[in-house]
């Protein structure tokens, strides 16, 4: 069951806003502190990706941001309504720089917010296909603790 469900114009400005909520979100499920930095950069490529799929291919649906609290894991997911290269369906699952880039993207400034994300968070998938795009992310959380 989803979190937060964010839904914005895509617009460059309000990427910012998406990467705050999702770093107050990730603390309040239990992400390590050391790691928000890291779901905030990560959370911004894969915003600023999608703002600019919609805007180069002149889709005016909003970018979609779904950040999920499950028991032991906070998940995101960046969605876009840009029809993929790879067809109903196409997943690539990869961490840390084993997604084929090469695969889902035209290149240039896409490919290197991909590698980016990869670089940033272990669990990371990029699906594609006919109705649009998702990036899925997740971290590991920690139950709070009671305080005495």
């Amino acid at each position: 069951m989803p979190t937060v469900e964010l839904r914005f114009s895509a617009q460059p400005e309000h990427v910012r806003t998406a990467r705050l909520v999702a770093a107050a979100v990730a603390r309040r499920a239990g992400v390590d502190e050391a790691v928000l930095d890291e779901v905030r950069l990560a959370v911004g490529e894969a915003c600023s990706r999608a703002v600019g799929l919609h805007r180069s291919h002149g889709v005016d649906a909003p970018v979609r941001v779904v950040l999920t609290e499950e028991e032991k894991s906070f998940s995101i997911e960046v969605g876009d309504e840009v029809p993929g290269p790879g067809g109903p369906g196409t997943v690539v699952p990869g961490a840390r720089g084993s997604v084929p880039y090469e695969e889902l993207d035209d290149g240039g400034e896409d490919e290197m917010g991909l590698a980016v994300i990869s670089g940033l968070v272990d669990d990371v998938e990029v699906s594609s296909g006919e109705s649009g795009g998702v990036i899925r992310m997740s971290w590991p959380t920690t139950p709070a603790t009671m305080l005495p």
